[in-house]
């Protein structure tokens, strides 16, 4: 088999990514629902229902339980970095997203301050869109592995 060949075969690598265009797809389809117009950045945007981090990170971690045990050291390194993945997504990303909303307030009521264009709000997650994400990411190692 050749490196392409088993690159692509690989269900550690293609799994989560699937998981992750799902994960973007979902959001890509719920802004079109609800506004009525297609914008392709929602496949490369963060923020929003579900946590394509969540899913792409979580669903390795199940690929890894599912093809090398619960006992293994990659399902243990994989679930790892899915809790650092989703904690940073729910804590830190959330928290400058709250951040940047209250800044882009001051200075849009500001006349001293001028900024180029207003910091992006949706940076993290809630504690639901995280869930969402992970339940999609293992739905998909569960379907596909």
């Amino acid at each position: 088999m050749t490196q392409v060949g088993a690159f692509f075969n690989n269900t550690a690598i293609t799994l989560p990514i699937l998981s992750w265009f799902l994960a973007q797809l979902i959001k890509f389809i719920n802004h079109f629902l609800q506004h009525r117009k297609i914008d392709f950045r929602k496949f490369v945007a963060s923020g929003g229902m579900p946590s394509s981090h969540s899913a792409i990170s979580v669903c390795l971690a199940a690929v890894m339980a599912i093809k090398n045990g619960f006992a293994s050291s990659e399902f243990a390194i994989s679930t790892i970095l899915s809790f650092i993945v989703m904690a940073d997504a729910t804590g830190v990303r959330r928290a400058a997203g709250k951040q940047a909303e209250v800044l882009n307030k001051l200075v849009y009521h500001s006349r001293e301050i001028r900024v180029d264009k207003e910091l992006k709000v949706l940076l993290g997650h809630t504690p639901i869109q995280v869930i969402a994400g992970a339940a999609l990411g293992i739905l998909v190692a569960i379907l596909f592995a």
